[in-house]
């Protein structure tokens, strides 16, 4: 079935990115090669939130770095735990793209267990409390006040895995909400037809979602980098700490290229001031916040702090504003990427403690984070 569906998944994938002309398969060359290549043999399909970073290869090369030392990879924490993490990260987010993704490939996995409740949002209806207590805390990790009443009692090296997820979601549903649709089904499939389609998607997925996939096999995609002080969470998981460090460090040159630097400065000084709480729906906060920077710079100010606070109110408007002065796919990209990642490591910054050298604990009863679940 994998073989006969590929070709419709790209076709699919291609069609779905909005705003960006993404790299198509064919054309792919150098580093976009293999990141395809990667993508495709590890995750099963070029799916459209990775392949919508293809106009800016390094973007590109660290969003699939994140994604597949975190989720992917073979580690102490069992596929699923992860998928669910990650579904629940963007019900958090009002991410309907990838909950039905991702509570999919869960429902694929899991034979449906915590699938429904996930995709649902009704988290207190999952019967086992260990795993509805990661659920709860990947669903509020968003939130600093949400985050702070939750904590994993497990081993460091699982709860850095389950930040890893949350990061790497938190930085995704952001990219998501810019350039993608609500949903991958398309909106003129019959809404009786969609359930069979997502059940659908969970089979063509479970085969590379049950593959072992060797950890750090990414990495060497980019250049080494030290690992960044707010990405201390990672310690004591290799792969994951070097995915994260070569990642952060490729779309921080992005953000030097295409994003100046007023106005990384007044996005990073928002970030720290902000919690996470939503900012409405109004946008005259971000109107007020690009004020002082010089005309020119106001709209990637518009579309970076929109794009790391509050993804759901990019339209098409805030992205032509942009192009009228920087009219380049790599610049758009580079910029989204940037403000996406700042927005996502501030959120890891309120993740539990990890204690690498600290003593281990065993995970709470009825918690089978490191079991399969099938």
């Amino acid at each position: 079935m994998g073989r006969i569906l590929t070709p419709v998944a790209r076709r699919s994938a291609l069609s779905q990115v909005r705003h960006v002309s993404p790299v198509r398969p064919g054309a792919a060359r150098d580093l976009v090669a293999g990141v395809y290549e990667q993508a495709e043999r590890d995750f099963g399909m070029l799916a459209p939130p990775v392949i919508l970073h293809s106009p800016a290869p390094e973007s590109l090369a660290a969003c699939w770095l994140m994604l597949r030392e975190s989720l992917l990879a073979h580690g102490t924490v069992n596929r699923a735990i992860k998928e669910m993490v990650a579904a629940a990260v963007s019900l958090g987010n009002t991410c309907p793209y990838c909950v039905d993704v991702h509570s999919a490939t869960l429902g694929g996995l899991a034979r449906g267990r915590y699938a429904a409740e996930i995709a649902g949002d009704r988290i207190e209806a999952i019967d086992d409390p260990g795993v509805r207590r990661i659920a709860a805390w990947a669903r509020g990790s968003g939130t600093r006040e949400t985050a702070a009443r939750h904590d994993l009692p497990l081993p460091a090296e699982q709860v850095a895995e389950l930040v890893g997820v949350a990061v790497t979601f938190q930085y995704f549903n952001r990219m998501v909400n810019v350039f993608l649709d609500e949903s991958p089904v398309p909106p003129q499939v019959p809404a009786g037809v969609r359930p069979g389609l997502m059940r659908l998607l969970g089979l063509f997925m479970r085969p590379a979602a049950r593959r072992v996939h060797t950890p750090g096999a990414s990495v060497d995609l980019l250049p080494a980098a030290p690992p960044p002080a707010d990405l201390s969470w990672s310690d004591g998981t290799a792969n994951i700490a070097e995915a994260f460090a070569r990642a952060a460090a490729a779309i921080d040159r992005g953000g030097r290229r295409s994003v100046p630097e007023p106005v990384r400065d007044l996005v990073t000084a928002e970030l720290a001031a902000w919690n996470g709480a939503p900012t409405g729906l109004s946008r005259a906060w971000v109107t007020d916040a690009v004020s002082g920077l010089p005309a020119a710079q106001r709209p990637a100010g518009r579309l970076a702090l929109l794009t790391a606070m509050a993804s759901y109110q990019v339209d098409r408007s805030v992205i032509d504003e942009f192009r009228r002065v920087e009219p380049g796919d790599r610049a758009l990209i580079e910029l989204a990427s940037w403000a996406s990642l700042a927005a996502a490591r501030r959120i890891g910054s309120w993740a539990p403690p990890v204690r690498p050298d600290g003593p281990r604990q065993a995970a709470p009863e009825g918690c089978p984070v490191a079991a399969r679940i099938s």
